[in-house]
């Protein structure tokens, strides 16, 4: 069986760029309530995942955090304040990361994922920063067309993208890449998760990830306002409100048929698994231990689920953030337009 990545993008519910210039000054959060369902779903099936933590939640929850990392879940980094790397200049962003790093430091990530997916190759500067900053993989890469980001022309597989052009794949590359999943229907059709989600029948969603799986490991992604409907609906244009609000009430039971159907692990333990990440020093592996008493998860709000039948890859933990690297040529087959 493929074992697949399944990620949490750990960011408050306007973190949504489809809601600029039309959020409430005074809102509520709702953060420690949205993850309730995220968490019941994960240890009703013992699921562990990677969480790409926004440094500004770090800054105010950094108690949840503690916990999401005892739970067995890998930490990972989303910069600090969720700009686009498009609307940050080289200097701003390396600010923003050190700044997350240092709310970070006790998870030493090797992760990270650019805001609204905004690494492309006008903001592929980001690769050469992450690079400094002792960064191993990353995850913000979408094969796709969008309104919002996406590189339709990138490699669908796991990857090595060029300082020169991230849509190729350069053997040398310090940062391995592993974009966001799609489907080759004719036209890239993307079957990731968020709003595809919310938005995609269940059918749809285990064909889209069975195909995926049967080449290649599949990543899957949501945010907690996927499956949360707790934050009031905004006054917003169509599409803004079809993009935010379409499906979240339906989304939980997606999540839920996709854990029951495919084996997920954090993205840090699927690439180690397959030896691309550094081995030359390793953190403690973390003792995996019930989450409760931070948000108060006793009162779950899914009924128990019966543990799927199969053994998960175990996460031990994350890499130091300065190692040596280990260049593993990747080998991808599959779809035509792979790295070969």
């Amino acid at each position: 069986m493929t074992v697949n990545a399944l990620s949490i993008d750990l960011e408050f519910w306007w973190c949504n760029e489809f809601l600029n210039g039309y959020l409430p000054g005074d809102r509520e959060d709702m953060f420690k309530e949205s993850l309730r369902p995220i968490f019941a779903s994960l240890d009703a099936f013992n699921v562990k995942a990677t969480f790409f933590v926004l440094g500004a939640v770090a800054e105010r929850y950094p108690e949840v955090i503690n916990e999401i990392h005892h739970g067995g879940h890998e930490i990972a980094c989303h910069a600090y304040s969720h700009k686009p790397l498009y609307s940050m200049d080289r200097r701003e962003f390396e600010g923003e990361l050190k700044k997350s790093l240092e709310l970070l430091a006790d998870y030493n990530p090797v992760g990270f994922r650019a805001p609204s997916f905004s690494l492309n190759n006008r903001t592929k500067w980001a690769l050469e920063v992450l690079e400094r900053y002792g960064f191993q993989y990353d995850s913000s890469i979408f094969p796709v067309r969008t309104q919002l980001y996406g590189v339709p022309d990138a490699p669908v597989g796991i990857y090595r993208p060029s300082r020169d052009d991230v849509t190729v794949h350069d053997p040398d590359g310090p940062i391995i890449e592993f974009p966001l999943s799609i489907v080759k229907f004719g036209i890239n059709i993307p079957i990731s998760g968020g709003f595809y989600l919310r938005a995609l029948p269940k059918q749809v969603l285990s064909w889209g990830v069975g195909r995926v799986a049967s080449k290649r490991p599949a990543n899957i992604y949501l945010h907690p306002h996927d499956i949360y409907p707790g934050p009031p609906p905004l006054k917003v244009p169509f599409l803004s409100r079809l993009v935010t609000y379409h499906g979240v009430h339906t989304s939980l039971e997606k999540l839920i048929m996709l854990m029951m159907r495919f084996s997920f692990v954090p993205i840090g333990a699927l690439l180690d698994g397959m030896s691309l990440l550094s081995q030359d020093v390793r953190a403690p592996p973390v003792p995996a231990r019930p989450m409760r008493g931070v948000w108060g998860r006793d009162d779950l709000t899914i009924p128990p689920l019966p543990a799927p039948a199969f053994r998960l890859q175990p996460f031990d933990g994350t890499l130091h953030r300065y190692p040596a690297r280990v260049r593993k040529h990747i080998h991808e087959t599959g779809d035509p337009d792979e790295v070969r």
